[in-house]
């Protein structure tokens, strides 16, 4: 069964230190979160931001989500490694709550700890804004079909210890990134070039 709640995670880092970020995340931080209940979907370098590290998790519903972050942020892996994972961070409160509109992310098998070769795939995510809530018909209007479709979570934030973007009504679409982007008004297009341990690559 598809899991029902996705954050999409932009965050700003200090200049130089995104590499530094990602080596820890991919050691340390994949498999201890997803031993909480979530799941990490996949991490990636914002190709046309060198100070953006973005990155994807999900949970079966917004409760596992308060259980999984209350288990991984009080654990023993993030106290031992949140400072050096903070002194990266200038913020992390751009944040998404998604619910699928389609099936979920075609998932490949993730790389062992330790595996350092770079996928040769891109991803092209694509936020859509508007005044009014999306329903999920949006996705039949796009002229293209994404591997991946969401929408706005409007559920209460479970975790506030964690912010997310609140009030915003967002239409998320990914697919392959084919070498342009579509451009346009009201909408934020990234780039993303996915670490050495991402699942979706």
């Amino acid at each position: 069964m598809t899991d029902q709640v996705v954050e999409l995670r932009q965050y700003t880092l200090r200049p130089g230190t995104r590499d530094t970020l990602i080596e820890l995340f991919d050691r340390e931080f994949v498999e201890t979160q997803e031993a909480t209940g979530m799941r990490i979907i996949g991490q990636f370098r914002d190709a046309g931001n060198p100070d953006r590290f973005v990155w994807l998790r999900s949970f079966a519903d917004m409760e596992t989500r308060e259980r999984a972050l209350t288990a991984f942020y009080g654990g023993p892996v993030w106290a031992r490694h949140r400072d050096a994972a903070r002194a990266t961070m200038v913020d992390t409160d751009n944040a998404l709550l998604l619910r699928p509109v389609s099936n979920g992310f075609p998932l490949c098998d993730r790389p062992v700890p330790g595996a350092t070769a770079l996928p040769e795939s891109r991803f092209l995510a694509t936020v859509h804004y508007q005044d009014a809530p999306f329903d999920d018909s949006f996705a039949d209007k796009l002229g293209y079909a994404p591997i991946a479709c969401f929408r706005s979570e409007y559920a209460a934030n479970t975790y506030p210890a964690l912010p997310v973007r609140e009030g915003e009504h967002v239409f998320v679409t990914f697919e392959r990134f084919s070498g342009a982007l579509r451009g346009g008004s009201g909408k934020e297009e990234l780039v993303l070039r996915p670490t050495s341990r991402s699942a979706l690559r």
